[in-house]
């Protein structure tokens, strides 16, 4: 119960390792709000927890390229729980295309879902979080913030300015108890990596073999390797952790 009784905010939360903080989040006894696109998802969280959680999970259908959308999640947020003590931004898009093949709509679209949402996103929280003595935001990063792969430029250059918005949040706000930090996400079998592989002809036991190869450990990660970290920067333990890039990669590099 390393979250009890705290009120954590999830945008993005439907899929992939978002879902499985968010899942744990209420294993760990905390009142949960999880937000994306799948309404057909809530049910499913909340059959995953039944049993295991202090609080049924709520879902607040939003999509974060309306800013509207992200103020209802937020103020929702605040009705049910009467505050935020923690918040994961997981909500992203990784599309495959070398720079010079990148068009206008793509950009837009990666730093509307990417960036702008998550800006607009903490600025509500961070907000809040000053009304009520200060939480801890956690934005997800990936390696390719640190350059990237020839053919996810766009997606490079969107995780850079996330890495950016982190550092900005921790060096200006924490004083007021706001604690920001950021995982660095190792390679995931998540939906929308399957996803994009299956567009590219390629399928579950390409990525095995692939990632075997270029992941040090010697593996693909998985969404359970990643929920500690996330559950360790939201709980009270991380009480001084801010600025933080936790890198759980496996050692995998971009």
């Amino acid at each position: 119960m390393e979250l009890k009784d705290k009120s954590i905010l999830i945008i993005g939360g439907t899929k992939g390792v978002g879902r499985g903080v968010g899942e744990q989040c209420a294993i760990e006894g905390a009142k949960v709000v999880i937000s994306g696109r799948d309404i057909d998802a809530a049910d499913e969280i909340a059959a995953a927890v039944a049993g295991k959680a202090l609080h049924k999970p709520e879902f607040v259908q939003a999509d974060v390229r309306n800013i509207e959308d992200i103020r209802n999640v937020v103020r929702r947020t605040e009705e049910l729980n009467g505050r935020i003590d923690g918040f994961v931004y997981y909500a992203g898009i990784l599309p495959v295309a070398y720079i010079w093949e990148t068009d206008e709509k793509q950009f837009d679209d990666v730093f509307d879902i990417n960036v702008k949402g998550a800006f607009f996103a903490c600025g509500m929280v961070l907000e809040s979080m000053k009304k009520t003595g200060g939480g801890s935001i956690v934005l997800t990063g990936s390696a390719h913030a640190y350059g990237g792969e020839e053919d996810r430029g766009v997606y490079a250059v969107s995780k850079g300015a996330l890495l950016t918005l982190m550092k900005h949040l921790s060096k200006n706000f924490t004083k007021y108890n706001v604690r920001t930090n950021w995982v660095t996400m190792g390679w995931v079998a998540t939906p929308g990596e399957l996803a994009m592989r299956a567009g590219q002809g390629r399928d579950l036991a390409w990525l095995e073999e692939q990632a075997a190869k270029d992941t040090p450990i010697g593996r693909l990660l998985t969404v359970e390797d990643h929920v500690p970290g996330f559950i360790y920067l939201l709980s009270d333990k991380a009480g001084v952790v801010t600025g933080t890039e936790l890198n759980i990669t496996g050692g995998f590099s971009a």
